[in-house]
């Protein structure tokens, strides 16, 4: 019965990979309209934000929480100490892109979803075609959203902002259906029998009843669009979020509780003042001269912070365009060797005269990133084993500049203490039977897996899959204890400046050979950019030189900061990468 149930599996994998290659084949230039208006609107609103001075931003919300919360100095003390707070801790620039992310992700999703619910309420065949789409949409886990996300627009802001859309919108649709139908039958039938029309009825008395309903379901729709920070963090989305993923993949407790308290106090702030604007209001009736008083404020403040945004634009790509020779996009993965050798790379073409943006990725979207031309470098290939295959599918569309370390290497690892084993042969019941592993989809847990299916007695083990920074907590964690453990390893990495480890012999292979790490450029950057093409193919290293920006990484020094350490420590290397004939 399984057999045959699982002969006549349907090909659901292949039906929507051949849907989604259509829709970016056909559509590509309609996704890439709204990827361009839509990054150049993100990246315009949050130059307004940054443009005003962050103690004018903290004491103008302070006042707004003030009289939003009718005089309460709860939320206005809240409001003025987390906001500082956020502002002393660094993070403010992350703070902006964020709430442009929230608020644009929550305002799309309500001017999208209060029309459907209105749909919703007046239609009982448009509640039966929606219901199952808002399940869908609320039961799919947020990271699958993603993977459309940079099929359709790269990797960046306006990914992010296609996920929360998709993520975020069913509360708001849902609650306004809900408000809607639950406004009393006699009320709509007065309306009706006063000769209303269906938008008075709307305007006049539903809408007004189911506001408070309405305005539940927004601010569930806001919290969950900020829910989707981090998640969109993994596609290149800025903000507070970021923050949050790396201290994730670096087993960074203190960096991931700062990020994180951030985010807690912006969404408890969106949350109270959400909720505050939903409390009935005393019914004061307006004179004319003050109803049209409140106009001419509203328009006034709509034109000032329209003018603001554009004019931080403007400001922002003369500033860009008269004080350095261009901008570059570096992408990398959260691995420790490539944090090092990103954050050196990069400070050494600001010191050029470039402007430098690094973005964090997932190992498989780095490279789509750069073989799109969205990043214009990484120098982070492990190859020709560990990222054999994202080489293989790219390769064509990619320019290999060559080897910038030599001498690296992956295996199994253990301590040395663990005397008995020495080989991968060796292995029989040590660990509870698992490797502990890295990223899911990783090439040295791919040959860990490979060497698990070559060598018999690994027949009963399991690779356990997390991340660079949880191993290596799991592997501190053992040796303090003096327990076994067997990881995927890969040097350079500091912890083999911190422990004392061994690489297991391979005589079957598996695990592969030596590995170089090179640098891979988008094609054009030569043209484009060709004195940055030029010190991007004469970077080369050692792996001592990585190992020590590695180690004070680890030890809490802050990537940029090491990265300028070593710089200043090592001119004469620096000038043979910069020096372009």
């Amino acid at each position: 019965m399984n057999n045959g149930l699982m002969i006549a599996q349907l090909p659901v994998a292949d039906w929507v990979e051949k849907f989604t290659d259509w829709l970016t084949t056909n559509w590509a230039g309609f996704f890439d309209v709204l990827q361009n208006f839509g990054k150049s609107l993100m990246n315009g609103i949050t130059a307004g934000l940054i443009a005003i001075p962050p103690l004018v931003f903290i004491l103008v919300l302070t006042v707004a929480a003030f009289f939003v919360s009718k005089k309460r100095w709860g939320l206005t003390a809240f409001t003025l100490l987390g906001l500082l707070y956020i502002y002393n801790q660094g993070l403010w620039a992350d703070l902006m892109n964020t709430i442009t992310l929230v608020l644009l992700s929550s305002l799309l999703s309500i001017i999208i979803g209060v029309p459907l619910g209105i749909w919703m309420a007046k239609s009982n065949r448009a509640r039966i075609v929606i219901t199952p789409i808002l399940d869908f949409m609320q039961t799919m886990p947020g990271f699958v959203y993603l993977i459309p996300a940079v099929a359709f627009f790269g990797i960046g802001i306006v990914p992010g902002l296609f996920a929360s859309i998709i993520f975020a919108l069913p509360p708001t649709v849902r609650m306004t259906n809900l408000g809607i139908r639950g406004v009393p039958q006699d009320l709509v039938e007065a309306a009706d029998s006063f000769g209303s029309t269906g938008w008075q009825k709307l305007t006049k008395v539903e809408l007004p009843l189911a506001k408070n309903t309405i305005m539940a379901g927004i601010n569930q729709t806001t919290m969950l669009a900020l829910s989707m920070v981090v998640i969109a963090s993994m596609i290149g989305a800025p903000g507070l979020g970021r923050g949050v993923l790396q201290a994730l993949q670096r087993a960074q407790v203190g960096s991931g509780f700062v990020n994180g308290l951030a985010l807690v106090v912006l969404a408890i702030i969106i949350d109270r003042f959400t909720q505050y604007l939903n409390q009935p209001k005393a019914n004061k009736t307006k004179t004319p001269a003050q109803k049209k008083r409140q106009r001419y404020w509203t328009i006034a403040g709509l034109v000032a912070a329209l003018g603001l945004v554009g004019s931080s634009v403007v400001y922002n790509q003369q500033q860009t365009q008269s004080q350095n020779k261009g901008t570059l996009n570096l992408s990398y993965v959260e691995w420790d060797t490539e944090v090092a050798s990103t954050n050196v790379i990069a400070e050494v073409l600001r010191q050029e005269g470039y402007d430098v943006k690094t973005t964090p990725l997932d190992n498989a979207i780095m490279w789509e990133s750069v073989a799109k031309g969205e990043s214009d470098a990484m120098v982070g290939a492990w190859l020709p084993n560990t990222q054999a295959a994202q080489y293989k599918k790219y390769k064509k569309d990619v320019v290999n500049l060559g080897t910038n370390l030599s001498g690296a290497k992956v295996g199994l690892v253990v301590p040395k203490y663990m005397t008995d084993v020495n080989s991968i042969a060796d292995l029989n019941g040590q660990a509870n039977q698992t490797i502990t592993g890295i990223e899911p989809g990783a090439g040295v847990v791919a040959a860990a897996e490979k060497a698990q299916q070559t060598y018999p007695n690994l027949k009963d083990w399991q690779v356990s899959t997390s991340s660079s920074g949880a191993m290596t907590v799991a592997l501190g964690k053992a040796i303090k204890q003096k327990e076994p453990i067997v990881i995927t390893g890969w040097s350079p990495h500091w912890m083999f400046s911190k422990y004392d480890l061994k690489y297991l012999k391979d005589p079957a292979g598996a695990m592969g050979q030596a590995e170089t790490i090179k640098t891979m450029v988008r094609k054009g950057l030569k043209q484009d950019q060709p004195e940055a093409y030029q010190i991007l193919d004469n970077f080369h290293w050692s792996v001592k030189d990585m190992e020590t920006v590695m180690l004070q990484i680890h030890n809490g020094t802050a990537p940029e900061k090491a990265a300028k350490a070593w710089i200043k420590a090592h001119p004469k290397q620096v000038k043979a990468w910069t020096d372009v004939k």
